[in-house]
């Protein structure tokens, strides 16, 4: 539910950090798999999930993402096992914000007040839709609303002054700032770059602000810690499932070991920032 998010949000700026963001491909590499890792993130030091649904046509992932798609679609996974996922995970961790990001069709085809109604039933706090532009977004906010889910939109390079008051409107829990312009998983994050952005949504819309795309490394992830609210990192770990699948070595291990080395950094980058 929202007021997850914004607890976790409100205890991490206590704490004087940014929130480390973990996104993942819910059955990927396939469900029993998934449910171990996503079960293992917290304890990793994940302070939110990002739980993507897969999609036969991601317009904004890179190949990385794209493939994870493939491999979990390839084994099956539903937007109903997505929910089954997110369900037994919330068994035992009451506290972790979960978010659900992905496309539309799938929604529409579930049925945006019945879609909402059950992701809130399965523990979901909030949701991206990554090809829902706001002009046409109404009906699903409603929907998520009355549900009590968050809607978090994504600003980008190219969304102006202009521009910037349509996308947050209706945006709550934070705002997901898009760090270079492509799609996921190709190019790096330049944090000097990005900074004066998050300040600029941040202030526009009074909410945190996540950086994601481009974030591949500790060292990336901690300059990005000192300058936004939150750090998404998604192609890198989902390239570790690929990895380990072609080596033939543990997925989970590989993926929660990769999660721990980006945590710490994250989280010791905003404690250097504040000893300053």
């Amino acid at each position: 539910m929202k007021d997850r998010i914004d607890r976790r949000f409100a205890a991490l700026k206590s704490e004087g950090r940014a929130a480390f963001v973990t996104y993942v491909m819910a059955g990927d590499p396939d469900a029993a798999t998934a449910l171990e890792i996503v079960r293992g993130l917290p304890g990793a030091g994940a302070d939110i999930i990002e739980l993507g649904f897969p999609f036969s046509d991601p317009m904004a992932e890179g190949p990385p993402i794209q493939r994870a798609a493939q491999r979990a679609l390839a084994k099956g996974m539903t937007l109903q096992g997505v929910l089954d996922l997110a369900r037994a995970f919330r068994e035992g961790d009451a506290d972790t914000p979960v978010i659900l990001m992905g496309y539309t069709n799938p929604l529409v085809t579930w049925g945006y007040e019945a879609f909402a109604r059950d992701a809130a039933a399965a523990g979901i706090d909030g949701m991206i839709v990554v090809d829902c532009p706001p002009e046409e977004a109404e009906p699903l906010a409603d929907a998520l609303d009355a549900a009590g889910l968050s809607l978090i939109r994504l600003a980008t390079p190219t969304t102006d002054d202009a521009r910037l008051p349509v996308v947050i409107r209706r945006t709550s829990g934070f705002v997901y700032y898009v760090s270079v312009a492509g799609v996921t998983g190709v190019k790096s994050a330049d944090a000097s770059a990005v900074a004066p952005h998050v300040e600029r949504v941040r202030k526009a819309s009074g909410l945190p602000v996540a950086v994601g795309f481009g974030i591949k490394t500790p060292e990336i992830a901690a300059a990005i810690a000192r300058v936004a609210d939150g750090v998404v990192v998604g192609s890198a770990l989902v390239d570790e499932v690929a990895e380990a699948l072609g080596l033939n070595e543990d997925v989970t291990g590989r993926v929660l070991s990769k999660v721990n080395s980006l945590a710490k950094a994250v989280r010791l980058a905003r404690r250097s920032l504040t000893a300053v």
